[in-house]
């Protein structure tokens, strides 16, 4: 596997990675084993930023992976990708906040932001991984 195609799988290894921290961290709030959501939840930013920065490099070294299927198929990735990119970019300073305001101990204003910012993640995390599941695993042949 060239480097060219491991970069992709490690992206989506380090989202998935964050969006099952995002989880535990919600599960664990929930019980109010507030010291494991903390940890919890900086791992998942921690992961996300990983992400990022192997997206940033992957994009820098080999540019964009085009689609290649047609019709209907093109239709539904388009879709998904378009509303990704979007709350991808929306998430940023969502996770900023919703930390900051955890770190500086405004938990009610962090609870607050935290309701938005949990859905926006996991939609981020799960549409990414159906992007990285259409652009290099998905039959078009077949479609």
């Amino acid at each position: 596997m060239t480097m060219e195609e491991l970069l992709p799988l490690i992206d989506t290894v380090l989202i998935i990675i964050s969006g099952s921290a995002v989880v535990a961290g919600v599960i664990l709030i929930k019980k109010k084993m507030v010291d494991y959501h903390k940890y919890a939840m900086l791992t998942a930013t921690t992961f996300a930023a990983l992400f990022l920065v192997v997206y940033v490099t992957r994009y820098l070294l080999y540019g964009s992976k085009l689609f290649v299927g047609e019709g209907w198929v093109l239709a539904v990735y388009v879709a998904i990708l378009a509303s990704h990119v979007i709350l991808s970019i929306v998430i940023i300073p969502l996770v900023l906040i919703t930390l900051y305001r955890a770190l500086t101990k405004q938990f009610e204003r962090h609870k607050a932001i935290a309701r938005y910012t949990v859905p926006i993640w996991l939609y981020v995390v799960v549409t990414g991984w159906i992007i990285y599941l259409m652009l290099y695993h998905l039959p078009v042949e077949n479609l």
